[in-house]
């Protein structure tokens, strides 16, 4: 059995005297179309009490959630969220910069679009270093700090969303199911159609 993500480490910065924290993660940077995309999310620190059995047992790293089920514990930690943002980075940006300083800037986009300033960022990963906040980068964060699953789960959802739409624009390439990452199905539909408008040329694809 999996361990749920803990709020801990959240709430010993708040014992501390630091009144928000906010957990941030990225969807997006394996595939080979689309956005990367990045959320972050500032949960209250009564969260252990106030969010309720459903939530604490929901929250986890969103790779382990089921699509139907990601979308409604999305809307419960948006409900109970003091502030949260998510920001993309196009493909083309990606193709520009490459994909880690893309990711960056994603990270950079959503911390800055908060209405909230936070005083303490954990990031899944080592993506940034804000000087007008603290950072720490945690491995398998998303597995193990509770906001950093959350902001999994808000950058997962909205990516896909984001994916099934250009599925419609795009209806060769099944985005609805792949969401851009290379499947089998993905790479015939390549091989037959060539790239897309949202595909990333600068990514290795072997045809």
């Amino acid at each position: 059995m999996k361990l749920l993500p803990s709020i801990e480490l959240e709430m010993m910065f708040h014992s501390e005297g630091v009144e928000y924290v906010a957990g941030v993660d990225e969807a997006g940077r394996g595939p080979v179309a689309g956005p990367v995309t990045v959320a972050v999310v500032i949960l209250p620190m009564s969260s252990a009490n106030r969010f309720g059995s459903g939530l604490s047992r929901g929250v986890r790293d969103s790779k382990q959630i089921p699509e139907k089920e990601r979308e409604s514990i999305e809307a419960l930690i948006k409900d109970v969220a003091l502030d949260y943002s998510v920001a993309h980075v196009p493909n083309e940006t990606i193709d520009a910069i490459n994909i880690l300083n893309a990711t960056r800037l994603a990270v950079r986009r959503a911390v800055e679009t908060l209405r909230i300033k936070p005083q303490v960022i954990l990031i899944d990963g080592k993506f940034l270093n804000l000087k007008s906040s603290t950072c720490i980068s945690i491995v398998k964060g998303d597995q193990n700090i509770f906001s950093i699953a959350a902001a999994s789960i808000l950058a997962k959802t909205s990516r896909d969303r984001m994916m099934r739409e250009y599925a419609h624009e795009f209806p060769n390439y099944l985005f609805e199911k792949n969401k851009g990452y290379l499947t089998s199905e993905h790479l015939e539909a390549i091989r037959h159609h060539g790239l897309s408008p949202i595909h990333r040329k600068s990514f290795s694809i072997t045809l």
